[in-house]
């Protein structure tokens, strides 16, 4: 597999990587062994400095780390600034609470003193993807770090200099040499690194296929895993619903990062009663959109990450055209260098067709006819994946059947659906297993250790209740 940064607004290959090789991957395991050793015994204390300064390289040089980003995967400039931005807010917000999070609990029991630990479990490989080639792994490093575990980083293979970039940031910021590392390998390398025994876990975010394979090989070496894979999500908009804030929330969720995100919303459910009215807005919004050079902080659209993608979402169109589905904008690629895709949107297609079921990873949107609350909610978990869901209304009972029944494992009720340190990421069904970010993400990770203390004399006894 090749591994180079060709920059997506033109196509021209910067830079090519040589992959290293199996021995340099041995060396690295190894380094990351010795590490994880002297790591785990160090104090949250001097983590949490290390976590901090680590924030800071990310502030300072915020637009440095955006132009690398839009250089390699062609997301807007201005939106690889604020991702370097958010990666530093991860960074401080497990800084600052990973201690808490990860605090032995007293568990009340007679006769002894009892207490659940949660410790480090070793060297953590993750596997992460291009679309978000910063934020997708610094909100695995950071809860990770803090908890004690060391990181091997396979990163997509056209965001190398990304890539290496985030390992030198962790050493600049003063952690332990191996601590982070970064392997230039392609993805036939993944499955014998997995099986090899100082690896203790494994995380990816990445497709349905790629999870698929990852999973199957944590699984057959006994490794925990967890799997952040695609998803379709529905933006459902009830008649009650704030139209117009509905209508400007979903352009900016069907384009943001060019539509190459995983909880973009990319299934429009909408109610027959303000159907055409939503289409209509919608329309006019999506095809003001205009495309053109991503490192134009004004720019609103940029390239797909590689031709391949723009060529396997035009494909996706094409036969969802021949099966009926009628395109109200857009529709094609547009003719100029790079790996652009004209903003667009589909109605009237069939169940069988890729609008309605498959993940359309590009700025095109399908819009559903729902005939009542019941049948949003049927179309909305119509497919196989349960990432994020979008719902827009101001009815409380319709509020409480979209938590109650949408199959998701995020839901935004008139909002838009993110990712925040805060609150758990993930999904349910081919959208992946367990979760990041929050307290649930830095437990993923980790040995939860129960620990019972028996009591050797009556005094003892007494008194050993949980401190």
């Amino acid at each position: 597999m090749t591994i180079s940064t060709v920059n997506p607004a033109t196509g021209q290959t910067v830079k090519v990587f040589e992959p290293v090789s199996a021995s340099k991957v041995n060396e690295c395991i190894s380094l990351a062994a010795a590490a994880y050793r002297k790591h785990r015994l160090t104090s949250f204390a001097e983590r949490a400095t290390h976590m901090r300064q680590a924030a800071a390289i990310l502030d300072a040089e915020c637009r440095d780390f955006g132009q690398l980003m839009t250089l390699e995967m062609g997301k807007p400039y201005k939106a690889a600034i604020a991702e370097a931005e958010k990666c530093a807010t991860a960074c401080r917000y497990y800084a600052d609470n990973a201690e808490r999070f990860l605090a032995d609990e007293p568990v009340e029991m007679e006769g002894s003193k009892a207490w659940v630990a949660f410790q480090p479990i070793g060297v953590v490989l993750a596997i992460m993807p291009w679309n978000f080639p910063f934020w997708q792994v610094f909100r695995f490093a950071a809860p990770a770090l803090m908890a004690g575990n060391v990181g091997l980083l396979k990163h997509a293979s056209n965001v190398p200099q990304c890539a290496l970039a985030i390992e030198d940031i962790f050493r600049r910021a003063g952690f332990i040499d191996g601590v982070f590392q970064t392997l230039l390998v392609g993805s036939e390398a993944v499955e014998g690194i997995i099986a090899d025994r100082r690896i203790a876990a494994v995380t990816l975010t990445g497709s349905e296929a790629a999870g698929r394979s990852v999973g199957a090989a944590a699984g057959k070496n006994v490794k925990k895993s967890v799997l952040e894979l695609g998803g379709s999500d529905p933006f459902v908009v009830m008649p009650s619903a704030d139209l117009e804030a509905a209508v400007s929330t979903a352009v900016t969720a069907r384009m943001i990062n060019n539509g190459q995100s995983c909880i973009a919303a990319k299934r429009f459910i909408v109610h027959k009663e303000i159907y055409d009215e939503f289409v209509k807005k919608f329309v006019a919004r999506v095809s003001a959109i205009s495309a053109g050079d991503p490192m134009d902080e004004k720019t609103e659209l940029g390239p797909l990450a590689t031709a391949a993608i723009r060529d396997g979402l035009d494909d996706q169109v094409t036969k969802s055209v021949a099966k009926g589905a009628r395109v109200l904008t857009g529709g094609k690629k547009l003719e100029r260098d790079g790996f652009y895709y004209a903003p667009t949107v589909l109605v009237d297609f069939p169940a069988d067709a890729p609008a309605a079921w498959d993940e359309l990873f590009g700025p095109v949107a399908s819009v559903f006819k729902a005939k009542d609350l019941a049948h949003a909610i049927e179309i909305a978990n119509s497919t196989s994946f349960g990432l994020g869901a979008s719902a827009w209304t101001r009815d409380g009972a319709d509020r409480d059947r979209f938590i109650a029944d949408i199959e998701a494992g995020m839901l935004f009720i008139n909002g838009m659906v993110v990712s925040d340190a805060r609150i758990p990421f993930g999904g349910v069904k081919n959208s992946g297993y367990g979760r990041e970010l929050a307290e649930f993400g830095i437990r993923e990770f980790v040995n939860i250790k129960s620990v019972r203390v028996m009591a050797t004399d009556a005094g003892e006894a007494k008194n050993s209740g949980a401190e």
